[in-house]
Order: structure tokens, then C-alpha cells, then sequence
């Protein structure tokens, strides 16, 4: 059995590698490492995987490697940890009425994580800081034990940032009030520089968008980088799609609607973010991995096929979030390459696919009674 330093090790050589393109045998043993670690650690774990078709020896892809429905996230208990080693929990944002899924994260696996956004992130916009406008309430970022999605999209964003101004606050309504004089400060401060500006998809529309469209307030911020992550759900029932978003972000904002990038991630896979490339495109890491299987049969799809989006991550040692079948849907574009530069398959993403009901998952992996 390998150590779990050995597997530390694995992992830093990694991170320490190009972000995209490399040692392809490496990522492949270091998950297989990774499963077998998490596997000793949860009796339930361990008795789902052994149930796998192909045993992780064998595993010659990361397509052959066991993969957990992301939704057992939100049902069971799947902590590799004891309880006073977990430095903080990472909670998904969910549709009203839903269990948000809960992700342990210990010290080890939360200094990786730090890495892992650092080096994609560096990899489209840069490693310098630059002024950070969030277009959220403060709220959103507070917590030292307990954080939500949002809250870990801006922290995640803190290392680029030179200093941090918030452009929203929650009313006694309870709703988003656009703070419309810092807005205006911020761009008179630091027009002529680059910024960085974060917001959750759907509320950088709704409150920030709309209320500046109807407020008369544009910016002029030419250099500044617009990144937005969360679902489109909400956007797609408007009938607002990506092309219309970016141009009228870019309008509020004064700014190229090119500097707009769409960001893909979930707590489940935290450390790992898809950013969109020049193409439109998103890559996974060489410390992660993307495979887009058929919604029927579960196989892998062929170039400009679509289906499920699994998610790969070798950075996870306090949760088994090393190979996960998501509720996305996604279309594999190139298997080997694409027009930006990056080597390695490149996706588009398509949205959510119809809610279905996971069955059996949780039941083999109750068998031996850990977790829930």
C-alpha cells in the first residue's frame, strides 16, 4: 500500500507540473492512490468500489476509474476525517427545498485547493493582484467554520486581490441593494489599472446588471476582468444566454465583453474551476480530469457527442471527491487540443441535466454502516 506521503507527494509533483498537459501516467496512479487511500479510511467507500467492474489496478484511463454520483454529497456523511481535523465545511449552493451537499476540508486538502485555483487562475488572467470589486454582500464571505458557495468563489479569488471593495449589501428586505457611490469611487480610483470583479451568475445579472441598466450607471473600467460562476438555470428561463450576459456586463462595467469569463466549478470538485478560453471552451487541469459519459449508457461519448460531465481531482484527502458524476451536461469538442493553445480535451458546457433520482448508490455504500 502506498503512504499517504508518497501520495503528497504525487500531488505536489502535480501542482508543481504544467497546469495543462503532462505526465498523463502520473495523474492516472495518483487517483488510483488516491481511491485506494479513501477506501481504507470508509468502510463504504471501500465496499462501493470493490463492486466496480474494473478494479483500480487495472484502471488504464481515468475513464475506467470508479466515479460517485455527486449527489451522495448531499445525502451521507463522506468524511476521510475525524472530526476536530476539519478546518472548515463547504456547503453547495441549492434550489429551495433541497439538501445542500456538505465537503469536509481538512488542512492538507485545503492548501491544495488554494494551489489548484491559483494555478488555473494564474493560467488566464495572471498572477499580480489588482483591485478586487465583489459584486455580493459581505455576508457572503464570513464564517471561519462554515462556507457556501459564493463565499468559496470569492475567497478563492483573495490571492489576486491588492485590496477588496464590496459592491452590493442586503437590505432590511432582505434584498440586494446596488451601492452605487462605491461603484462609482472604485472606477474613478482605479479606471486607468486593471480590477478584478467577481459575481455569482445569477445575481450579478439581477442585481447588479438590471439595477445599473435602470439607474443610468455605466462605469469605465477597460481593464478590468469580469469572472462569474453559478448556474444559469435562472438566466436560461429569461431566454438570456452567454452572448447577450457578456455584452451587456461588459456595457454596465465599460469594458470588452471578451474580458468576461464564465467560470465552471462546484464544491464537490473545489480546487479545480473551468474558466472559459478564447474559444468559448473550458479544460480540465493536469491535476484533474473531465470525461463526458452518454446519459444512457454511461460510456464515454466521441468528439461532438454530449452527455454527463465527470470530474477528476487529485487534491482531496478529507473527502472522496477524487472521481464524480455530476448532474452537468456537457459537449467534448476536441478529444486532443484546442485552437487556444491548451492541449488536452476541451468541453463546452451545456447545462443541467433533467432531474433524476440516483438509485442504489447510497444503499452499497451504507452496506457496511459508515456514512449518512
Amino acid at each position: 500500500m502506498v503512504e499517504p506521503k508518497e501520495i503528497q507527494e504525487q500531488v505536489k509533483a502535480l501542482l508543481n507540473g504544467p497546469v495543462y498537459g503532462g505526465d498523463e501516467a502520473l495523474r492516472l496512479e495518483t487517483l488510483r492512490h488516491r481511491m485506494a487511500e479513501a477506501a481504507r479510511l470508509h468502510a463504504g467507500y471501500a465496499n462501493y468500489i470493490s463492486h466496480w467492474p474494473i478494479p483500480l489496478a487495472e484502471a488504464g484511463s481515468i475513464a475506467d476509474l470508479p466515479y460517485l454520483p455527486v449527489a451522495l454529497f448531499k445525502e451521507m456523511n463522506l468524511s476521510l476525517v475525524a472530526e476536530e481535523q476539519v478546518k472548515m465545511s463547504l456547503h453547495s449552493s441549492s434550489t429551495t427545498g433541497q439538501t445542500p451537499a456538505t465537503v469536509p476540508i481538512d488542512g492538507k486538502t485545503g492548501r491544495a485547493m488554494s494551489r489548484g485555483v491559483t494555478n488555473i487562475l494564474s493560467h488566464f488572467i495572471g498572477s499580480h493582484r489588482r483591485p478586487y470589486l465583489v459584486m455580493d454582500d459581505l455576508s457572503a464571505n464570513t464564517g471561519d467554520q462554515s462556507l457556501g458557495a459564493r463565499g468559496a468563489a470569492i475567497r478563492g479569488l483573495i490571492p489576486y486581490a491588492s485590496d477588496v471593495v464590496y459592491g452590493l449589501k442586503i437590505d432590511q428586505q432582505n434584498q440586494f441593494e446596488l451601492l452605487a457611490e462605491e461603484l462609482r469611487q472604485f472606477a474613478q480610483s482605479h479606471g486607468d489599472g486593471p480590477v478584478l470583479i467577481y459575481g455569482f451568475t445569477w445575481i450579478l445579472w439581477q442585481a447588479v446588471v438590471l439595477a445599473m441598466e435602470a439607474q443610468g450607471l455605466q462605469l469605465k473600467l477597460p481593464e478590468a476582468t469580469v469572472i462569474h460562476s453559478g448556474g444559469w438555470k435562472k438566466l436560461t428561463a429569461l431566454a438570456v444566454d452567454k452572448a447577450e450576459y457578456n455584452q451587456r456586463v461588459a456595457k454596465v462595467f465599460g469594458m470588452q465583453p471578451e474580458r468576461v469569463i464564465d467560470l465552471y466549478g462546484m464544491v464537490e470538485n473545489v480546487g479545480i474551476v473551468y474558466p472559459d478560453c478564447s474559444e468559448g471552451l473550458k479544460h480540465a487541469p493536469m491535476f484533474g480530469g473531465v470525461v463526458i459519459r452518454d446519459t444512457t449508457t454511461l460510456q464515454p461519448v466521441e468528439t461532438g457527442q454530449s452527455g454527463l460531465i465527470q470530474v477528476m481531482s487529485v487534491l482531496p484527502g478529507s473527502f472522496p471527491g477524487h472521481s464524480l458524476l455530476t448532474d452537468d451536461l456537457g459537449q467534448l469538442v476536441h478529444a486532443e487540443g484546442c485552437a487556444c493553445g491548451r492541449p488536452g480535451a476541451a468541453f463546452r458546457l451545456m447545462g443541467r441535466a433533467p432531474t433524476v433520482e440516483v438509485r442504489g448508490c447510497s444503499d452499497v455504500m451504507a452496506l457496511k454502516g459508515v456514512g449518512g
